[in-house]
């Protein structure tokens, strides 16, 4: 399985509830230790699931100089936190792999320095979320939605669910698997996704119809997935028998790729009304040794060459509007029109209230 779906694998409940918690780091490539503006190794700290293709770093290199060490912090929550805790004394230059789920924290305790990126005049302006600020850029986003075992329908002569409301029908009872919105990024943004649609009085009752419907729920995506899921590959080895799962809306193209002969389309589809928008920025991190080395990278992370290689390696779409999807994408993606969106500040002020809400109802 891809980098990118590893990345809804469980995070801990320290992460989903904000408090602090200790990541380990590794890295690759130069690792010299500081040096300021002068120094030829920009440092890119992010989550585990990042990953680009070789001869693009190495063509930043070519173009600018500096040398890319890639320092990893465990899951995107964690992550946040490590650099939360590390701010005085910044473990590298630029951050990337913030969400809108976190972002509004970050922002709160002022990691990022201002940099208002070459090229952002092709990024839209509902994922420029900072916009005026630019203490963050926006770099790829994707949609956590509810995904669906194609063979299953076609057998049962059923037709997949489409919308939040569907999921609460008789005839999809004790059919989904999701994660727990406590101890797993997905599942915590499938919940903000039936809060963005129901809104704050109702969400709850959606949720108790949810469980009166016999919805699973464990605690990461990496189970909900490869092992309770009948459409993914692991999950019918694993003898998975939920025929629904919260995952990603690019998680058929990946059960596609490297199949030979190539499928006319994916095993899995997407209810396309049950989207949340994750969006992804990066920053340049207060007190960056290398502050023109960051600002280069920042830069190259939103060009072209970087933004179409992307897709292949994390599985997550271009921010830029001009970079050209892989045909993997185009032909078996599902396309979102109209996710759910929440804005930052919101989720920030009431995270944790509606954690502790959706446990009680859900997990008792």
């Amino acid at each position: 399985m891809n980098t990118t779906l590893r990345r809804a694998v469980v995070a801990t409940a320290a992460v989903a509830l904000g408090l602090p918690a200790l990541a380990a780091c590794g890295g690759s490539g130069d690792s010299a230790a500081g040096g300021g503006d002068g120094d030829k190794t920009v440092r890119l700290v992010s989550h585990d699931s990042f990953v680009a293709s070789k001869d693009v770093l190495e063509e930043f290199t070519k173009e600018t100089g500096y040398k890319v060490q890639v320092i990893k912090g465990g899951d995107a929550g964690a992550a946040v936190n490590q650099a939360i805790l590390s701010k005085s004394h910044p473990q590298g230059d630029v951050f990337f792999g913030v969400d809108n789920t976190l972002l509004s924290r970050a922002l709160d305790k002022d990691l990022f320095t201002p940099y208002e990126a070459k090229g952002l005049d092709r990024v839209p302006a509902r994922l420029q979320l900072d916009a005026g600020k630019h203490r963050v850029t926006p770099v790829d986003f994707g949609d956590i939605c509810v995904n669906y075992d194609r063979a299953y329908f076609a057998d049962k002569k059923l037709d997949p669910p489409r919308t939040f409301a569907d999921l609460v029908k008789p005839e999809y009872k004790n059919l989904l698997v999701t994660e727990n919105a406590k101890t797993s990024s997905p599942g915590l943004a499938f919940q903000l996704g039936t809060i963005a649609a129901y809104g704050d009085d109702t969400w709850q009752d959606y949720w108790k119809q949810l469980k009166d419907n016999g919805v699973e729920v464990v605690d990461g995506w990496e189970q909900a997935y490869n092992s309770r899921f009948s459409g993914s590959a692991a999950g019918r080895k694993a003898g998975g028998d939920k025929p629904l799962v919260v995952s990603y809306a690019s998680s058929p193209p990946a059960e596609v790729m490297g199949v030979t002969p190539a499928p006319a389309e994916a095993p899995t589809g997407v209810a396309t009304g049950t989207c949340f928008r994750q969006i992804e920025f990066a920053g340049l991190l207060k007190g960056a040794k290398n502050t023109k080395g960051g600002q280069a990278l920042i830069d190259f992370l939103l060009g072209k060459r970087f933004q179409e290689d992307m897709p292949l390696q994390m599985f997550v779409n271009p921010a830029a509007q001009d970079a050209r999807l892989p045909e993997l994408f185009t032909k078996y993606g599902a396309a979102i029109p109209e996710p759910g969106t929440m804005d930052p500040q919101r989720i920030a002020e009431h995270r944790d209230e509606w954690i502790k809400k959706w446990s009680s109802l859900v997990l008792k």
